[in-house]
């Protein structure tokens, strides 16, 4: 081993942006053969920002080789012959306790922010093990799926391909990517020859042939074409913007506009939802936390109980199946006695508002006659509730915004100064007193005037979906409105093709029956499919 005192000189040269090494006793060396320059490059300044001592060449020091789409047999050919022709060491010798992992131990402590215990997942398997192929059920709701997969640079590449056959319009391929994605992320660790991937449904000849070159050469030149495009670039700006879809901001592309300056510049005019997309974009494209979502909860529990006491309130979508962190926040409320939920969301949203906590708001009314849906009702039905769509105003948790916040009580809100964004549109609910909302409660805060770019103001702006349904439903809606996306999509294709029923967000409906199938739960509802129960942690498909 290289002497202390020589190796801190080492620790120093290769530190972290601030100087500091967080973790000497690990010092890491990223194998670039199959890897590439450029992404070693990227993922050593990765660890060094994180504090992490990523080694420029191989030396004596080194305690971990890191690989990407090696085999552990290559992986450790290549580690001895360094040993053997650099150091001078000969194979099996005391050098042997270097760790040589796959690049799932690196992405995974980068995530945690430090060295991960190293499992038996993480290392390279060696002389002469057998490849391990994999069994995979044909649809997602099947199979459980975790929040984090083996593969995740397999699943990146190929959702940028969907995104991008999404801003082309071409659902069809989407989809086939992203169920793609979704079997590799299924797997219980990492691939690394194609043909461990023989025989795998949804798998077809176009993400096969990205997934070959990605694990031969380190990447794609397809999807780095497609990442780096031009209108790849600007389509995911623009529909970044709340209430813009892929063939406004198409439309807007093709028109010359690339950027949000040149939208504001260009005099098209918006609809209440972009605008207040457009004003609020930088809060809304920021990550929303766990617990900034708690704390949302809390505060729609409070307006909920205020206008309905015994109703019930339940966060659903990806925090649900456990994500830290989401683009925005769904709220699922319902009544143990059917039919009090009725009228329930413009009361809810006028104490919001009220309290100064709204920003944008729109609600539709529900739709969903159960007397007139049945086996013709598309299976895509997920909207069809009384549902409000917020943005909404999030005090940040600061001293100095908790004394504007009082301040500012009794003013004249941005909603009564600017009243062309308050003109109702077609389908939405215009808001006003309601006599079973205590007077007390109508006392506005006024919404403050956000600066672009700043991040100062003792608020943010964040997405918020709040969906009632009635109890009758409530495990059709908890099930349908949890996610992911894949999954209830699969499980939607399962009980029409395999089971000649139509699932949606409401009903279970027997087509050959012509009966629905009553539910008052999840585990129910997977019962009359002829499903494993899978819970909501491994629904990430």
């Amino acid at each position: 081993m290289v002497p202390f005192k020589k190796r801190r000189i080492q620790l120093h040269t290769a530190s972290s942006g601030d100087g500091t090494i967080k973790y000497p006793q690990v010092v890491i060396f990223l194998l670039e053969r199959k890897m590439g320059a450029s992404r070693k490059s990227f993922l050593t300044q990765l660890g060094r920002g994180k504090g992490f001592l990523v080694e420029e060449s191989f030396n004596q020091s080194v305690t971990h080789v890191v690989s990407e789409n090696n085999s552990g047999d290559e992986a450790r050919t290549w580690l001895n012959s360094q040993l053997s022709k650099q150091l001078g060491v000969e194979k099996n010798s005391t050098r042997e306790e270097i760790h040589v992992l796959d690049i799932s131990w690196y992405t995974e402590s980068m995530r945690a922010g430090c060295p991960v215990d190293i499992l038996d997942r993480h290392r390279l398997q060696e002389c002469g093990t057998e490849l391990t192929e994999f069994s995979v059920p044909s649809y997602a709701c099947q199979r459980c799926t975790p929040l984090m997969g083996h593969n995740s640079r397999l699943t990146d590449a190929l959702s940028i391909l969907a995104d991008s056959a999404e801003f082309s319009e071409n659902e069809g391929r989407s989809v086939a990517f992203r169920r793609a994605a979704a079997v590799l992320k299924f797997l219980p660790q990492p691939v690394t020859r194609l043909k461990q991937l023989h025989g795998l449904p949804c798998l077809g000849e176009h993400s096969l042939r990205v997934i070959k070159e990605i694990l031969e050469e380190g990447v794609s030149l397809e999807v780095e074409t497609t990442k780096h495009s031009k209108q790849y670039t600007v389509l995911k700006i623009l529909t970044g913007i709340f209430g813009v879809g892929v063939k406004t901001a198409d439309r807007w592309f093709r028109e010359g506009i690339h950027t949000l300056s040149e939208l504001r510049r260009s005099g098209h005019a918006l609809n209440r939802a972009q605008q207040a997309g457009l004003q609020h974009y930088e809060d809304l494209n920021l990550p929303v936390t766990k617990t900034e979502a708690v704390i949302i909860g809390q505060i729609v529990k409070k307006a909920v109980n205020a206008v309905l006491e015994g109703a019930e309130i339940t966060l659903i979508g990806g925090f649900r199946r456990g994500k830290q962190t989401g683009h925005d926040v769904d709220f699922l409320i319902t009544h143990p006695e059917e039919s009090r939920e009725e009228g329930l969301m413009p009361k809810v949203v006028f104490w919001l508002e009220s309290q100064g906590y709204l920003l944008y708001q729109k609600t539709t009314r529900n739709s969903y006659l159960e007397a007139n849906e049945g086996p013709g009702q598309p299976s895509s039905n997920m909207d069809r509730f009384e549902r409000c769509f917020l943005i909404f105003r999030l005090p940040v948790d600061t001293d100095e915004g908790k004394v504007q916040m009082e301040r500012l009580r009794g003013l004249p809100t941005q909603t009564e100064n600017c009243t062309n964004m308050r003109t109702p549109v077609d389908g939405e609910t215009e808001t006003k007193t309601h006599p079973s909302v205590d007077a007390s409660t109508q006392k506005r805060i006024p919404v403050l005037e956000p600066t672009q770019g700043s991040r100062d103001q003792p608020w943010r702006a964040v997405r918020v979906d709040l969906v009632v349904s009635p109890h009758s439903q409530f495990a059709f809606a908890l099930l349908g409105w949890t996610g992911s996306k894949l999954f209830e999509r699969d499980l939607r294709r399962w009980a029409k093709q395999e089971k000649a029923m139509s699932l949606s967000s409401h009903a279970l409906y027997n087509s050959i029956q012509g009966t629905y199938l009553r539910a008052s739960s999840e585990e129910e509802i997977f019962a009359h499919l002829g499903l494993e129960y899978i819970p909501p942690s491994e629904r990430n498909a």
